[in-house]
């Protein structure tokens, strides 16, 4: 599968200017607050029908990662168990959100803000959006489960970490993440 409409994710400039996080650099944010991690390098997943063929031997949730905007251009990220299926208009009646619809926001606001391109969205993309502006909430499942397993800014990448940890980290970063219950 060819995906040359994709940027290289090793140039994407944030809105600050600076370089995207490197999956070395998301793992050594992880490792600096003592968290047990584990990152396995494969072959580039664009989708979660890709990823589900890639096995792992620890346990952990598999997840979908939807990055969304609306009309006024509030940005949030939703991070829900794999196989979840969203209804983006119940979704954000249920985040009680205004400014209109939640849509698909566009390559170039992913690389902007989170500095990520389609296919490696994940809670730790959030490293790159220093203006606190994407709002994340991850489904309640997953942090029930224990274990998640997450792209460190690139899809030829998967860390699994604790949840705990993972919200510990977000708050670290100034993005505490909102639970929510499907």
């Amino acid at each position: 599968m060819a995906h040359s409409d994709r940027p290289n994710p090793e140039t994407i400039t944030l809105e600050n200017g600076n370089l995207a996080a490197t999956p070395d650099q998301v793992i050594a944010a992880i490792e600096a607050l003592n968290f047990e991690q584990e990152t396995k390098v494969h072959e580039p997943l664009f989708t979660v029908e890709q990823s589900k063929k890639v096995t792992f031997d620890k346990p952990g949730a598999k997840t979908k990662n939807l990055f969304l905007r609306n009309k006024k251009g509030r940005m949030v990220l939703l991070v829900v168990e794999q196989d979840c299926m969203i209804e983006l208009k119940e979704l954000r009646d249920k985040l009680e959100l205004t400014g209109g619809h939640l849509s698909f926001a566009s390559t170039e606001r992913l690389g902007q803000y989170l500095g990520v391109v389609p296919g490696s969205v994940s809670p730790l993309a959030l490293i790159n959006d220093h203006s606190n502006s994407v709002q994340v909430f991850i489904e309640k499942a997953l942090i029930e489960q224990g274990w998640i397993y997450m792209h460190p800014c690139r899809n030829t990448h998967t860390t699994r970490m604790r949840c705990d940890d993972l919200l510990t980290l977000l708050e670290s970063w100034d993005h505490p993440a909102g639970i929510i219950e499907f």
